[in-house]
């Protein structure tokens, strides 16, 4: 069985200053679904903008984020039980740093706890552990975090779900004929470079981070599909039927002319 590793945004999983609890609930759907064809991690953001329904601290201060992160981390993992409940799927939670990935024996650990809960029928459910580290231990967003976690436990496609339909061509807001790049086996160091901030306050990625993690999984020769988190269509359609209407396709040149996705 394929395993797919989908990472989904705090743009999609909030709403001003709540759970957006009709885009999770969907979320769940998409993955319940998804279980039936291959093995599923989740990368899940969204800790602070959760803890923050709670209690309302300055986010950009890094003790009060890190407070928030504590706060948060139990209601969204509280969100997702309940809701993956209705499917009867088990979750466990997963909290790595940049150094997991740096450590032999680290990164042993949490591989071995991946396959293990995936053998059990348990949907790991992962996110950056920001609460008791300094910045030099943190990848900083989950985009890159959920790159590595893709190669690390060998799934065959990263799913970014964002609040956007995929990358253009041109920035869609300043250019409306924009058109999406349905596939992308190269990218420019001008592209990764780009300034680009989060339409969300609790964000802290973009486009230039979905960019560098696309970069990182076709350098390690596999694939990237970056799409619509409001709107999972598009996502469903591509991982169940093999079908892309929207959505960018980042892959290797070698996987284009075998026709792999």
């Amino acid at each position: 069985m394929k395993r797919v590793v989908f990472k989904v945004g705090s743009s999609v999983l909030t709403e001003t200053t709540n759970i957006a609890k009709e885009r999770m609930m969907n979320l769940v759907t998409l993955i319940a679904q998804t279980r039936k064809k291959y093995e599923v991690v989740l990368v899940s953001s969204g800790a602070v903008a959760a803890g923050y329904t709670a209690l309302k601290l300055d986010r950009n201060r890094a003790t009060s984020k890190k407070v928030l992160a504590s706060v948060g981390q139990p209601i969204l993992m509280h969100s997702y039980k309940n809701k993956f409940e209705i499917y009867n799927v088990e979750i466990s939670q997963i909290l790595l740093t940049e150094e997991d990935f740096d450590s032999r024996i680290h990164t042993k650990i949490f591989q071995d706890i991946i396959d293990s809960t995936l053998e059990n029928d348990i949907l790991p459910i992962i996110n950056e552990n920001d609460i008791s580290t300094t910045p030099e231990q943190l990848f900083g967003d989950n985009d890159q975090l959920s790159a590595h976690v893709a190669h690390y436990i060998g799934a065959d496609m990263l799913v970014i779900l964002s609040d956007i339909d995929g990358y253009y061509d041109a920035n869609p807001s300043e250019k409306p004929n924009a058109k999406i790049r349905k596939v992308v086996t190269e990218l420019k160091l001008e592209e990764l470079n780009q300034s680009h901030t989060p339409n969300s306050e609790f964000a802290t990625g973009g486009i230039v981070t979905k960019l560098k993690a696309a970069e990182y999984m076709i350098n390690k020769g596999k694939s990237m599909f970056l799409c619509n988190g409001y709107d999972l269509t598009t996502a469903r359609e591509f991982l169940m039927e093999g079908i892309q209407n929207k959505g960018t396709l980042f892959t290797p040149k070698d996987n284009v002319k075998k026709g792999k996705r």
